[in-house]
């Protein structure tokens, strides 16, 4: 469950500088410079601040542009906007793509069902509504009825259902609601049987899951202190605490289980056990893939906290327990994961016993339903599921339909029953049954999309990055295309926080692949896709592993005449925008298009808003002067070269993302804007009332994809 909560910090708000009221004059185009390009942009002002980082000074002249409440920020948001906006507006292509991905998009897509006593509880949504619905039936084949519809909690659709769970009794679902894709959360309690919303609202959740006790009477969660007034978006979040909320009483009357003031970067993600006879709590410290687990005993009256594993020396996921005999999932001793179990009568480490060995591929998680490990893991980045006995003994795979990704397989230990969901590149993602007893799968709910996936085809290739290292990507296109070097291009990956990009399905990728082009996706180093090391090749003081392997990705594209640098555009969201932005600014000569996305692009000062500083652990810190050397390298703000060519460039990103906070792609976009020389446009597209992707609408997402499909149509010039 820590891993969970790792990849949700990893992606994986600001500060305040006094300006004068008459900078506002700074963000009216009229006084803009107009250059050698076809826009004119808007003027930002440069300052002379300057900072000094273990001996060397460092200009960050667009500093006051982190302080997004700002007047003179929001002015030099509309600015920008308009300019985006009405470059946008003008392109041939756009209308008729926003008319294909609305078409497209308009297909059923259901969640993964959950069952607790008799009740069924899955999500849906018909297609366009902006949040899927939580429908509820009294069994798997009777007439779903709607708990809740979170498209009636705003006129926009910005408020959507982050999380739900539902009480062991199946009576009771705890609800976490997300409003303009921020990562603030407020917990509240839905009454089955009447759909009525119950008096229980918890505020400052984050980063948080619920877990029911077994009485079904009240719930554990982790929150935050609340922020200081203006501070809701930028300010540090520091000193999670681990809280029990007992069914009708207000929040103030919760109970604190498990606090650390002496660690400020601890989080706690505290469930219960399926027997509800312990609280496990794992404990994380930002976004390492180490984490420490410690259990509390529920049916002991005032027990105490047991440090069952301490030091942060490897990875441990609690799978299940038979008593006190706990099932781990762990990398320690094995850099591919193994299954373990703990005796917490005799815990000391000569006595853990090994249940499932490390395999030769990576192993992504484990769940325990109908009294057998559903183990998955990763072969070349494509889903493998393997099924053993209690006793570790391997008793079957489960027959996935094609090559792709499958997640899934949840349930209780008395359950004969689990499901899980399948997709890949041109497969939309369909909910399977699987039968335990007879380990066959069924389709229990498939999606109808308006186009034929038989036009289209998937292949693996391998190339090697300029240390030797073999690199896996995905290359999905059109049947019987002409490799002549003619071919627009996505390419796009990721590359950090041990988070693996395996297949999935994208109707925008879907428009892209029939308009002829082709989508390329490399699993760079930095990824979980081959564990442990794979990922410690790609962090810290190796990153450089990361921008390296993306680099090589797009010269195989060129060298073997899938496309040529006039059609090659790349991608990146989060830690990919990071990715984007430093190898457009190392290769600039290289592509034609560059598209990052809530990106972090100001290495330097990261970890000084919101839970940036979780990311230490990942990337450095430029408190250290080693750390900095290497961050300055290749910070994508910091490596923009004055009078250099780059790609067209949109950058992208949202007013209320308090994951990667807006002040990365505003600085950086006013430094692009500032270094650029040539034609090709340098825009920034700034959305409002969302954040870092999750809980976007879908209005908003169709309006998104079809300004990036146009921009790229326009650049690289589709037929």
């Amino acid at each position: 469950m820590a891993a969970y909560f790792q990849q949700s910090l990893g992606f994986c708000r600001f500060y305040r500088v006094a300006l004068c009221g008459v900078l506002c004059a700074a963000y009216n185009p009229g006084f803009a410079e107009e250059r050698d390009s076809k826009l004119t942009y808007p003027k930002t002002l440069r300052t002379d601040q300057m900072d000094n980082y273990h001996g060397t000074e460092i200009a960050d002249p667009y500093r006051w542009l982190e302080d997004t409440e700002s007047d003179e920020t929001k002015s030099w948001v509309t600015a920008q906007n308009k300019v985006t906006f009405e470059y946008l507006k003008q392109l041939p292509a756009r209308q008729p793509l926003e008319k294909r991905l609305t078409k497209l998009w308009n297909y059923e897509r259901f969640g993964l069902p959950r069952r607790r006593g008799e009740r069924y509880f899955y999500t849906r949504n018909d297609g366009l509504q902006n949040q899927s619905v939580l429908y509820v039936s009294e069994s798997l084949d009777s007439q779903p009825r709607i708990l809740l519809d979170p498209n009636t909690l705003s006129e926009d659709g910005t408020v959507a259902l982050a999380n739900w769970v539902v009480s062991d009794d199946g009576n009771l679902v705890a609800i976490a609601l997300q409003s303009d894709g921020s990562d603030w959360r407020d917990l509240k309690v839905l009454d089955v049987a009447s759909g009525q919303e119950r008096a229980d609202h918890i505020e400052w959740v984050k980063f948080s899951g619920i877990s029911w006790t077994p009485d079904n009477l009240g719930f554990f969660y982790s929150r935050y202190d609340e922020p200081k007034e203006g501070k809701e978006f930028t300010g540090s979040n520091y000193f999670q605490k681990l809280f029990y909320h007992r069914l009708g009483d207000p929040q103030s009357k919760d109970t604190l289980i498990y606090y650390r003031p002496d660690q400020k970067e601890w989080g706690f993600d505290g469930y219960v056990s399926e027997d509800g006879n312990y609280l496990i709590i794992e404990v994380w410290r930002g976004t390492e893939r180490k984490n420490q687990l410690f259990y509390k005993e529920l049916s002991v009256p005032d027990s105490e906290v047991v440090e069952l594993i301490s030091g942060f020396d490897a990875s441990y996921s609690f799978v299940g327990n038979d008593g006190p005999v706990f099932w781990l999932t762990t990398d320690l001793n094995a850099p591919l994961k193994r299954v373990i179990a703990i005796d917490t009568r005799k815990s000391a480490r000569d006595q853990w016993q090994e249940l499932i060995g490390e395999a030769d591929e990576v192993l992504r998680g484990v769940s325990l339903v109908g009294d057998y490990f559903f183990a998955s893991y990763l072969k070349d980045a494509q889903s493998l599921i393997r099924v053993y006995a209690l006793d570790g003994t391997h008793e079957r795979d489960v027959a996935l339909p094609a090559i792709g990704s499958a997640s899934g397989f949840g349930g209780r230990r008395e359950h004969t029953e689990t499901f899980y969901s399948f997709s890949n590149f041109t497969t939309p993602s369909r909910i399977y049954r699987y039968d335990i007893a007879s380990g066959k799968s069924e389709v229990f709910r498939a999606p109808d999309v308006d186009f034929d996936p038989q036009q289209f085809e998937t292949k693996q290739i391998f190339f090697a990055s300029p240390d030797g290292t073999r690199i896996p990507m995905f290359i999905t296109h059109k049947r019987g295309i002409k490799l002549d070097g003619s071919n627009p291009t996505l390419l796009y990956a990721y590359g950090g926080f041990n988070i693996s990009i395996t297949p999935s399905f994208s109707v925008s990728n879907l428009v892209w692949l029939e308009q002829g082009g082709i989508y390329a996706v490399p699993n760079l180093r930095g990824g979980g896709e081959y564990g442990r090391e794979w990922h410690e090749a790609g962090m810290k003081n190796k990153k450089q592993n990361v921008f390296d392997d993306f680099i090589a990705a797009a010269e195989y594209l060129i060298d073997n005449q899938y496309t040529s640098r006039p059609k090659l555009a790349i991608r990146g969201g989060s830690n990919g925008g990071l990715l984007v932005g430093a190898c457009m600014a190392q290769r600039p000569d290289l592509y034609a298009a560059a598209l990052p996305a809530v990106g972090v692009m100001d290495m330097l000062r990261f970890h000084k808003f919101t839970i940036g500083w979780a990311w230490v652990s990942e990337y450095g810190s430029s408190e250290n002067a080693d750390e900095f050397s290497n961050l300055v390298k290749y910070s994508p703000l910091h490596n923009l070269e004055q009078g250099t060519s780059y790609p067209a460039t949109m950058v992208t990103t949202a007013d209320h993302d308090d994951r990667v906070v807006p002040g990365h792609s505003f600085k950086f976009a006013a430094a692009l804007q500032h270094a650029h020389r040539g034609t090709n446009p340098v825009l920034i597209r700034i959305e409002t009332s969302a954040g870092h992707g999750a809980g976007t609408p879908t209005s908003k997402r169709i309006q998104a994809a079809a300004d990036i499909l146009a921009f790229l149509a326009d650049q690289l010039h589709l037929p």
